[in-house]
């Protein structure tokens, strides 16, 4: 009798262990189903917002940026602070020196605007130019923070970066509306070079820099940002050579500026000179040895010449692109018969795109960091000598080969010398 109770409490607290377990699973489910509603299985910014805080959905912020901008101005202050608390007890001691010494007017005025109220504008403008982060939507609002905004203090450079957007609300014909000036991302690693750039008296000649922009460039602080002064040219300027001189002529020494280079005439750079300035392409600035490049079998080291090039695809070369570093020969001996060629140039240590543009041909000024800017399928030929050599990775090489293949049409040509 006791056996058969206790095998009957026994089935009682297994049942009563099974409905527990039951009511515990279902409990669950109900809970599940429940946060999944409220969105916790899911990316919500307003979850978020309310339970982490505000630092955590600012993805996008640049608060490093911000933080360094703050201490900046905080510096400031605290260095005018001393320096007026210095100032103060130096006349402290100085009380009797003080009371036989008058100070002008003059003098007064040039302490208060140098002293006090040049580090306060200072201050002041560096506060005013914070910017914090946007929210953007209303149901899902989101933080954005506009790129690099917070990264630089100079004005013109943040007022160049700032998106523009269209008046009245307008879409653009690019189907956007607003529109960002665009510069390298390496540019802020180049701060102070770049902030240098860019201060400058708006309307005013700007510096002769061409070098310092270069710098940038070849850095990979490009696309340089636009700028807001006149560009300087040589005072002396001359008219060009007409076409049918200017090919096979060294242009007039006035025409260029001089003062970054080692140079100060095209008779300094022939390669005969050892303080010529320059290294790549020696001896470019001869026109007389230049005259034999692709024409004629010769000592230079060229493995085609013109007439095999156009033979290759008879008819069919109109339009090309001769990547490398030079004065612009292949072009000119291409424009002598009715191709034209758009020739890549870099000024290293010598003027090499004003004499190929005083020569009346077409430099680009493009460095190895960028993409070609030539849309797809669009040149006949690319030709290039004596600048993907040893020295280039080649990862890089990938890029720069795969973006030719880009820009040429199919059916293109590629001339290695």
């Amino acid at each position: 009798m006791k056996m058969r109770r206790s095998c009957g409490f026994a089935r009682i607290i297994g049942w009563l262990q099974i409905v527990l377990g039951f009511l515990v699973i279902v409990v669950s489910l109900s809970s599940l189903f429940r946060f999944y509603s409220a969105g916790f299985f899911v990316h919500n910014e307003d979850i978020c917002r309310h339970f982490y805080g505000p630092k955590d959905v600012y993805d996008g912020f640049d608060v490093k940026a911000l933080k360094d901008q703050i201490a900046q101005v905080i510096n400031t202050i605290e260095n005018l602070q001393e320096k007026l608390e210095m100032n103060l007890q130096q006349m402290e001691k100085n009380k009797d020196v003080l009371d036989r010494t008058r100070i002008t007017r003059l003098e007064y005025k040039k302490y208060l605007e140098v002293d006090i109220l040049g580090p306060v504008y200072s201050a002041y403008i560096a506060l005013r130019q914070l910017r914090l982060p946007t929210i953007e939507g209303v149901a899902n609002a989101t933080v954005k923070e506009e790129p690099l905004i917070n990264t630089f203090i100079t004005e013109e450079i943040r007022k160049y970066i700032t998106p523009k957007v269209n008046r009245v609300g307008k879409i653009n014909f690019y189907g956007t509306d607003k529109i960002y000036n665009t510069i390298g991302h390496a540019c802020v690693l180049m701060k102070k070079e770049l902030e240098e750039y860019m201060d400058y008296d708006i309307g005013s000649y700007c510096k002769d820099d061409w070098n310092l922009a270069q710098k940038l460039m070849v850095n990979g602080c490009d696309p340089l940002p636009r700028r807001r002064c006149l560009t300087r040219a040589s005072k002396e300027y001359q008219k060009p050579y007409p076409i049918n001189e200017s090919l096979w002529k060294l242009p007039d020494d006035r025409n260029v500026r001089w003062g970054n280079y080692q140079c100060r005439n095209f008779g300094c750079l022939s390669g005969k000179n050892p303080k010529r300035g320059y290294k790549k392409c020696t001896g470019c600035f001869e026109m007389e040895k230049e005259k034999l490049k692709w024409v004629t079998n010769s000592s230079l080291p060229v493995i085609f010449l013109i007439r095999d090039v156009l033979a290759i695809k008879p008819g069919q070369i109109r339009i090309g692109l001769d990547y490398g570093v030079g004065t612009g020969t292949f072009a000119a001996r291409m424009r002598e018969l009715n191709v034209t060629i758009v020739s890549t140039a870099l000024n290293l240590g010598a003027p090499f795109n004003e004499i190929i543009a005083l020569r009346g041909l077409i430099p680009l000024y493009a460095t190895l960091n960028q993409r070609l800017p030539l849309f797809d399928n669009t040149m006949d030929l690319i030709h290039t000598t004596g600048f993907l050599d040893g020295w280039i990775d080649l990862l890089l090489m990938d890029f720069i080969l795969f973006d030719w293949d880009r820009v040429l049409r199919p059916g293109g040509t590629v001339v290695d010398r």
